[in-house]
């Protein structure tokens, strides 16, 4: 990405082609057929792009289809969403399996771990996308077929988890290895969405982003019938040949705009820009925000089932609610981010999300109650995600009015996934220490005494830390 300060500030995008997009100007001695050329090729490009003046020589770049507009590009986003649906969206979703594994031999009696699996099948998604990322900028001819190669492997991990008897196992298969293949079909549709989308980008991401809400919402359903029809084994080898018809089939059309004879390497790590105050203060925000934000989707279903007596259905449906709820937010906070500042948005996200957890989560005592804090909270902190835009934006912005150079965004969102990752991963184990003897059980009022009060404090403490930032934002 080049951010270019001469831009009006209110209409900034950011760029993250793999061709260095600069400003364009004619020199007094430019001809007229030149002159002609950039024209054009500005049309082709959109009104806020300009001509790649140091592009691949010989590339004819007015060929290129139009970014923000056209099937190509909505049907890489359709692509790229339903790669979301498939990966994320069933990595969120696994509270169901949290629940069955829970009550269910031969799980039962191993089930002390089980909420390690769903941790890590999202947690290791976001850890390696600093490695694949690169990847995909240096290797185009490759990262064209990674997403079918992740696909595939998430197709492998889900037989391989049919097999499995005790949680252990599921760590490595449903846990592991589909974490390594959801960040190998994950950052190939990071890229594309990033050189099909300009104006639109914010947008656009949070559609992407909302992927796994929205897969959140009727997986658990499909999930739940199949896991009491059929059982665990028979599930897994369904949903093996679910990827196989519609996840294959999607990740054909994960496409690039920018063929690999345009693409032009820029260098993917900028160390001065990563140890900026800006990004190093997001990026523990973000970090806090994550660990935080997994906690309610894991043990919503069991929360209710076990606490508020609620059957399997209406258990499932507390999950059901949060994830479309994350699924809208993310969708509106991607249209703020084009338009507002990370300030701004954080703020939203943070009040939003705190008020919920520790106020209406904390006083719960029926399930419709439940399902208030199931909407506010997978609308307000589901939307985190979508944020990010707007802070890749300004960390790009900031540092090369700082001297610190070109600074590739792909690169400030793979650390944002890290830090994501990070707490992640850290709200698996801190989960079974908060609910470890079911401490204020009896003690306090509402959902502080249900045996789940410390966690619930938790994931309301951390959605109150991640606003900080919104106090000294002029001063970072």
């Amino acid at each position: 990405m080049v951010y270019r300060p001469s831009e009006d500030k209110s209409h900034s995008s950011i760029y993250l082609h793999d061709v260095r997009i600069a400003s364009s100007t004619s020199t007094n001695n430019a001809s007229k057929a030149s002159q002609s050329t950039i024209v054009d090729a500005e049309h082709q490009f959109g009104e806020s792009e300009s001509v790649p003046n140091n592009g691949i020589e010989g590339f004819d770049y007015s060929t290129l289809p139009p970014v923000d507009t056209g099937k190509d590009a909505w049907l890489c986003l359709l692509a790229v969403f339903t790669i979301e649906v498939m990966i994320l969206g069933y990595g969120f979703s696994y509270g169901v399996f949290q629940d069955f594994y829970a009550v269910n031999e031969p799980f039962a009696s191993s089930s002390s771990n089980s909420s390690v699996i769903g941790v890590l099948t999202t947690g290791i998604l976001f850890l390696t996308t600093p490695i694949f990322l690169p990847l995909c900028r240096h290797y185009p001819q490759w990262a064209r077929w990674m997403a079918t190669f992740g696909v595939f492997l998430a197709l492998i991990s889900n037989i391989a988890s049919s097999f499995c008897t005790k949680i252990p196992q599921l760590i490595g298969t449903q846990g592991v290895i589909l974490g390594l293949a959801g960040g190998l079909a994950f950052c190939p549709c990071l890229v594309y969405i990033d050189q099909w989308f300009d104006k639109r980008k914010g947008l656009a991401f949070g559609i992407f982003g909302s992927g796994a809400g929205f897969g959140g919402v009727f997986i658990p359903l499909m999930l739940r019938a199949m896991l009491n029809n059929v059982g665990f084994a028979t599930t897994m080898r369904i949903w093996a040949g679910i990827h196989a018809g519609i996840g294959l089939t999607a990740a054909y059309f994960v496409k690039p705009r920018l063929p690999p004879a345009a693409t032009l390497t820029r260098p993917f790590w900028n160390p001065r820009a990563l140890r900026s105050r800006f990004f190093l203060m997001n990026q523990l925000a973000n970090t806090i925000q994550g660990a935080g934000y997994y906690l309610p989707g894991i043990y919503l279903p069991t929360y209710a089932r076990e606490i508020l007596g609620a059957s399997a259905w209406p258990a499932t449906v507390s999950l059901m609610i949060f994830n479309i709820s994350a699924t809208i937010g993310l969708i509106l906070m991607g249209h703020f981010t084009d338009r507002f500042t990370s300030r701004t948005c954080i703020l939203v996200s943070s009040l939003g999300s705190t008020i919920a957890a520790l106020i209406v989560w904390g006083l719960t005592t029926h399930i419709a109650t439940l399902y208030t804090f199931s909407i506010l909270f997978g609308l307000f902190s589901g939307s985190w995600p979508a944020v990010w835009p707007a802070v890749m934006r300004e960390t790009a912005r900031r540092g090369e009015e700082r001297g610190f150079g070109y600074v590739d965004t792909l690169m400030v969102y793979s650390l944002l996934c890290v830090g994501r990752g990070v707490g992640n991963i850290v709200s698996g184990p801190l989960s079974e220490a908060l609910t470890k003897d079911m401490p204020w059980k009896g003690a306090v009022i509402g959902g502080y005494g249900s045996g789940y009060g410390a966690l619930i404090l938790f994931s309301g403490l951390t959605s109150l830390v991640s606003g900080i930032n919104t106090l000294w934002y002029q001063k970072l």
